[in-house]
Order: C-alpha cells, then sequence, then structure tokens
C-alpha cells in the first residue's frame, strides 16, 4: 500500500456560522487618540540596536492552569537564561483569550495573574473573543472588557484588585486597539471581537489605515507588525480561515497603500506559518500562534474532505509553510539592526510532553528587511 501525506493549506468551512448578534460594543479609551504607546528608546550612539520579546495567545483555560502554568515557566526560564542583555525578551505580547470562556474578573486570577506572576518582563495584549464576550448568567452584571481593561488599559500602573494579592501591576495601554511605537518595530494591535470570524468597526478600520499610513511615512527604517486574534488564514478543522478578516486586512492595505511585515494571530489552538505573495512581489507572513494553555488543540483539516473549501480567490498566493497541531507552544522574536543588516527573526518553541525538560526549537524564519 501506498501512502500519501496531505498537503495541507488554508481552508474555509463549507458552513459559515453568523454569530454577529454576540458582537460586543467597546469601552471609551483609557488614553487619547490616537492610542499609542512609546516604550523607551535606545541610546542614539548604539550601532546595534535589538528587540527581543514573545509571543503568544489562548493560554487561558478552565480545567486546569497546569500547562499555562509550565508555558509561562518556559517563558520565564529564557528570559532568566539568556546570554546577555540584548538576548532577554523585553516583554510578553499577549494575542488574546487569556481567559475562558467569558472575560469574567474572577477567572483572571487562577488562568493568567497566577501562572505568569513569575514572568519578570512587562505584559501587554490584545483581547480575545472570550475575554470580550461576557457571561449571561454571571451572578453580577458586568460590562464587556470590564476586566480586560482593569488589567491592561489603566490610566496608570495599579493594583489588579481581582487578584489574590498579586504583584504585577496593570498595563497603561491606551485603548483596546492600539499601537505599540518600539526603537525598531510599530506594532498595531487590532481588537477583532466575539464572533467567530471576527468583526471589527468601521470606526476602528479608519483608525487603523491612518495608522498604517503614519508608520509607512513617519517610520519607515521600522518594521511594520500586525496583531490580531482572530485569524485571516488557518487550515484547522475547528475554525478555517476567517473571509471578514481576510477582507479587512486586504481592504485596509490596498486604502493604505501600505502592507506590512509581518501579522500575527491567535484564536485557533496551534501554530501555523502562512506566507502571502502579493503581485507587487511583496510576501507577507501570517503566522497563528495559539496553542499557548487551552486544553483543547486544533488539528488541521484534510483539505479533500467537502467539509472545507480551498478553491476561493481569497485563499489564492497563500501557502502553508510549517505547522504544528499536537503539541502547546510560543513565539520568540528578535529584531535587530545593524549598519549593514535588518532582520527579523522569529522562533516558535513547543512544550515537552512530559513536566521537565526545556521547549524545543520546532520552526525557525528570517525576514530581510535589509535596505528599507
Amino acid at each position: 500500500m501506498i501512502s500519501t501525506k496531505i498537503l495541507y493549506s488554508a481552508v474555509f468551512k463549507t458552513e459559515q456560522i453568523d454569530d454577529l448578534h454576540k458582537i460586543q460594543p467597546l469601552p471609551l479609551p483609557a488614553g487619547s487618540y490616537p492610542y499609542r504607546l512609546t516604550l523607551d528608546e535606545q541610546p542614539a550612539d548604539s550601532l546595534t540596536k535589538k528587540l527581543v520579546f514573545h509571543m503568544v495567545g489562548d493560554t487561558g483555560g478552565v480545567k486546569s492552569a497546569d500547562t499555562q502554568q509550565r508555558l509561562a515557566d518556559q517563558l520565564t526560564n529564557q528570559c532568566k537564561n539568556a546570554l546577555t542583555t540584548s538576548d532577554e525578551p523585553a516583554f510578553l505580547y499577549h494575542l488574546g483569550d487569556l481567559v475562558y470562556h467569558y472575560g469574567e474578573a474572577q477567572q483572571y486570577d487562577a488562568q493568567f495573574l497566577k501562572p505568569f506572576e513569575v514572568y519578570p518582563a512587562p505584559i501587554y495584549a490584545i483581547a480575545g473573543n472570550h475575554d470580550t464576550d461576557v457571561n449571561p448568567d454571571a451572578d453580577e452584571n458586568y460590562d464587556s472588557l470590564e476586566a480586560f481593561y482593569t488589567a491592561f488599559c489603566n490610566t496608570v500602573p495599579r493594583t489588579i484588585h481581582f487578584g489574590e494579592n498579586r504583584i504585577r501591576k496593570s498595563q497603561t495601554q491606551p485603548h483596546v486597539y492600539w499601537t505599540m511605537q518600539t526603537p525598531l518595530a510599530t506594532i498595531i494591535g487590532l481588537h477583532t471581537n466575539v464572533p467567530k470570524y471576527g468583526h471589527i468597526t468601521q470606526e476602528q478600520k479608519n483608525w487603523f489605515i491612518k495608522e498604517l499610513q503614519h508608520t509607512a511615512t513617519e517610520h519607515p527604517e521600522k518594521a511594520i507588525i500586525i496583531c490580531m486574534h482572530h485569524a485571516p488564514y488557518s487550515a484547522d478543522f475547528n475554525h478555517g480561515s476567517s473571509m471578514p478578516m481576510i477582507r479587512f486586512v486586504e481592504e485596509c492595505f490596498t486604502a493604505a497603500a501600505v502592507k506590512p511585515d509581518l501579522i500575527f494571530s491567535g484564536h485557533v489552538h496551534n501554530y501555523q506559518r502562512f506566507i502571502k505573495t502579493y503581485e507587487d512581489g511583496k510576501s507577507v507572513p501570517f503566522i497563528v500562534a495559539g496553542a499557548g494553555g487551552f486544553e483543547e488543540l486544533h488539528q488541521l483539516a484534510d483539505p479533500f474532505d467537502n467539509t472545507y473549501r480551498t478553491d476561493n480567490e481569497l485563499l489564492e498566493n497563500v501557502q502553508l509553510i510549517n505547522y504544528c497541531d499536537d503539541r502547546h507552544g510560543f513565539l520568540k522574536i528578535a529584531i535587530e539592526k545593524t549598519p549593514f543588516r535588518f532582520t527579523i527573526k522569529g522562533e516558535y518553541y513547543t512544550m515537552p510532553f512530559e513536566n521537565y525538560g526545556s521547549a524545543a526549537l520546532f520552526d525557525e524564519f528570517v525576514i530581510d528587511l535589509t535596505g528599507r
């Protein structure tokens, strides 16, 4: 018998769920428009600049906090074991779904604050669909994103009142969608709301287009990175690709006449690295990193199963380069600029199957921005 290996690719589910009734209104911003947060710049006389940070999504878990605790320990070990100060991750950027299944304050201590208590660097985040959703059976009424704003969108760092004497203070992100300005990269974080395939308001769309244009004109020497919870492209059996998110990003790229260098997302509980090649020759990686701790992982779908579709123009010129759908894991990103080279290096680490050992390097990629 001759065995053939399935050539996986991005898919759409044949039957698309219409759950737009789940859309939640956004709270007022904590900061002023255009919602930018600037990280400290490096010394002007530094010839070699380097920014290292972690990235992961979907770390929450309602059955047990064991997996996210082990993942947080691995992230902490990478911080503590960095060979030099410049190699030490400066922060963790969370891609959403810190808690399940609803964004209740009472879920944050066990699912987020306790597991990540010893992580030594700041943690920034965009909210996922579960962080945004409201439990209709909650004992006390609360607003969508109320707990997320308390933890991440405070005006000054404060004690998080629903944490059990945890040392981590709240963040000062200006809004649920916001821009992080770093010495080497501009990271634009979007809010994609609750529905299964995401939803973005016209107001946020207008803001996003202007942020792309501002980044390209005011900071052309910096990398442009986009973060969004719902994955535009996916080959998994549970969600598949998101038509609304694909249309959204492509309409914005066209309107702004700007394409980013890299797009990260979560929502799907696995790791996938796609490359989309545009007509102008630019190749943009779309990376899914949503295997951060939730118990259920999402395996890839058989593209020949009639439950899924691959024959759609929205999926053209999109290639799945690598994936991992049977282990939890996280990303480490290093952006480095010297007088001769400018690169983004990504490393994806998978967790050991047992409760001991170090995370193993599973995939790595380099994006060369030299000459920008």
